[in-house]
């Protein structure tokens, strides 16, 4: 692999800088875009697809990609929680389309059993249950009837 684009440079470091002040939440390229651009910086997306792609090498950047057709969701965390370091899961709301990360000891009890009993290996990272956050719930009880 040729080193090429393997330096820093300014958008890596102001794109860094920014995915440390939101660490654990979930973000796509738009989101990072309309950041840079509310503050006066104009860097594109092609730069960060570029530099995301580069930082999910690097172990810094999860990405996931939920239904095939549907961008890229990113997730941020400092070199001292790794991404992998852990068993996480994921809850994508219907009605409002929010990602949840989710570590739980009881569905990695879950996955055992699926393991165990049925012969399947569960890929955490790219599993996501579908419902309604709570959120959601809270409007559709005040009476903001919730289509889904």
């Amino acid at each position: 692999m040729n080193n090429r684009g393997n330096y820093k440079t300014k958008q890596y470091d102001e794109l860094l800088d920014y995915l440390s002040t939101i660490e654990g939440k979930h973000f796509n390229v738009c989101d990072i875009h309309d950041h840079f651009q509310s503050v006066g910086k104009n860097i594109g997306t092609t730069t960060i697809y570029r530099q995301l792609d580069r930082m999910v090498d690097e172990g810094l950047v999860s990405k996931y990609v939920l239904e095939p057709g549907s961008p890229a969701c990113f997730e941020y965390m400092s070199p001292d929680k790794h991404i992998h370091g852990g068993i996480c899961f994921h809850l994508r709301c219907e009605v409002c389309g929010r990602l949840i990360h989710m570590q739980c000891d009881e569905l990695s009890s879950i996955s055992t059993h699926i393991m165990k009993e049925h012969g399947f290996r569960v890929d955490p990272m790219r599993t996501v249950f579908y419902g309604i956050c709570q959120e959601c719930m809270e409007d559709d009880v005040e009476g903001k009837k919730l289509c889904h």
